[in-house]
């Protein structure tokens, strides 16, 4: 018999989401609070995990902040333990937080090496580590994770920091996800393309921004949101047969063998609207 509970419910659900003070893990903790979990917003900036709380409790939904730095693991361990204390278990682990620090392969600095790699990959052993044994208690659970396009899918030079630390990151969900299939915990991640986040604002003016549309098949930049419920969809009961997968979600940047390409795709609009 087919559930006819409302998709994606979350009710009763505790989650974790590290780096969700803003852009991508603040919309992940903001669509999670609104499916009914209960959620423990994880950031290193307290300015930013309070308006990310703030909005929450605003809304009716329940959260709590702690400020936290996931590349120490005494900090991955406290934040299980704080989501433990406050609402008895764990469900939900959603690791978003992540390092940006580029250089080339010749140049690197070992503690640009170890940052990185600590926040983005060590990371998935630690919270993951420390979730476990409370996902087991409970019955089970879902570990997710943030990855990338850059490094899984496509390169792009002086990230080979960053490219490495996520498809180490996918590496580990394939293979966690063997291991934790007998206690019904399965193990997803989501890889974004271009979204548009304050970070990402930083990096680029809205020229630059203009300019990065281009080369996407639809022709915009993605949105938190867009992140956010792709994880909705892999935290709920509804994702229940899904296990060491990652969906991507770039607005379809990666399917040109080339940017050649999606100039003839705008010739072939042009073509299609004066016939019509």
């Amino acid at each position: 018999m087919i559930d006819r509970a409302p998709f994606a419910s979350l009710a009763g659900k505790v989650a974790i989401v590290t780096g969700g003070g803003r852009g991508i893990g603040a919309g992940i903790a903001e669509v999670f609070a609104a499916a009914g979990a209960q959620v423990l917003v994880a950031t290193r900036t307290a300015e930013h995990g309070e308006r990310t709380r703030d909005r929450i409790r605003e809304a009716g939904g329940e959260a709590a902040l702690l400020v936290v730095d996931v590349g120490e693991l005494d900090h991955c361990r406290q934040a299980v333990d704080v989501a433990v204390s406050n609402w008895g278990g764990v469900d939900i682990l959603v690791h978003n937080a992540g390092s940006f620090l580029g250089g080339p392969v010749d140049g690197y600095s070992e503690a640009d090496l170890e940052t990185v790699l600590a926040v983005n990959l060590k990371a998935c052993f630690r919270l993951s580590a420390a979730c476990i044994p409370h996902m087991r208690r409970r019955g089970g659970g879902r570990l997710l994770f943030t990855s990338s396009v850059t490094g899984p899918r496509v390169a792009m030079p002086g990230t080979s920091y960053y490219a490495a630390s996520k498809g180490g990151m996918n590496a580990f969900i394939r293979t966690a996800a063997i291991e934790l299939a007998k206690d019904d915990i399965t193990v997803n991640g989501v890889e974004p393309g271009y979204i548009r986040t304050a970070a990402m604002e930083i990096l680029a003016d809205e020229e630059g921004l203009a300019q990065m549309s281009k080369y996407i098949p639809m022709g915009h930049l993605g949105a938190p949101e867009d992140i956010a419920y792709a994880m909705l969809y892999l935290a709920s009961d509804q994702a229940r047969y899904v296990t060491g997968q990652t969906l991507c979600i770039d607005g379809g940047s990666t399917l040109p063998e080339s940017p050649v390409f999606l100039e003839e795709l705008e010739g072939i609009k042009e073509v299609g609207g004066s016939s019509s």
